[in-house]
């Protein structure tokens, strides 16, 4: 086993440890939580190393880093996460090699993934970036659609020809009410997953939660965590 190899497995193992004893102080099944390792900045390499660690799921936000990387490792049995914001120039490329889309936040978006989605015949998954600290009509700071614009965008994506409408996304808060208060923003996003399911039962993905609240997120009720650090490592300064 390589350094690498052995780093990345012993951090792997611990953050399988913690999610394991969130899900069991939360009463929940270990098997109803998927682990998303989020990929950026760090090389195909380790990502191969990931799937040889039994890693599935594994996520990007910048589609100049992940569609290189996409194609390096197009031989491994993966689901690829999209999870930065999005612009629409970016779309046809992160389409080529993307499952799931995290970060849909706005009408334009979702008209021009469905596009995409139909010229590559592919079907994509998206959820709803919801942004805990937008005032309505406005978009996050970290990206995302208020509370209550959710309902239209999900229509919207349920409309689109070669979408599916997933479930829901969020980034906790640095600002507004919800800053510093990673619990009650998970809380508040699943409380919006609720009302989501009653008109589209399907869309029952909620992704919330990351290296340092991983564990409020697994408390309040989330499918999926999203970590980097906690298995790669501090990220190197760039530039």
């Amino acid at each position: 086993m390589t350094d690498r190899k052995a780093q990345l497995a012993a951090n792997l193992a611990q953050v399988e440890e913690r999610i394991a004893s969130a899900c069991a102080a939360a009463g929940r099944k270990r098997e109803e939580v998927t682990l998303i390792v989020v990929t950026k900045t760090y090389p195909a390499s380790d990502v191969r190393i990931l799937h040889e660690l039994g890693v599935r799921h594994v996520a990007e936000n910048r589609d100049q880093d992940a569609a290189p990387k996409a194609t390096a490792c197009a031989d491994l049995s993966l689901t690829w996460h999209f999870v930065g914001q999005l612009q629409t120039n970016k779309v046809r490329s992160v389409t080529g090699y993307a499952d799931v889309v995290q970060s849909v936040d706005r009408i334009k978006l979702v008209t021009a993934l469905s596009a995409a989605a139909v010229l590559a015949e592919r079907e994509l998954g998206c959820l709803i970036q919801v942004a805990l600290d937008a005032e309505s009509g406005e978009r996050g700071e970290r990206g995302g659609v208020a509370p209550d614009g959710i309902e239209e965008l999900a229509a919207a994506v349920d409309a689109a020809d070669g979408l599916r409408l997933d479930g829901l996304m969020t980034v906790a808060p640095l600002a507004g009410p919800f800053a510093g208060r990673q619990r009650a923003a998970f809380d508040r996003l699943m409380e919006f997953s609720t009302r989501l399911r009653a008109g589209h039962p399907a869309a029952n993905m909620v992704s919330a939660g990351m290296s340092g609240d991983l564990e409020d997120a697994v408390a309040a009720g989330a499918t999926h965590v999203r970590v980097g650090t906690a298995v790669l490592g501090v990220r190197p300064a760039l530039g």
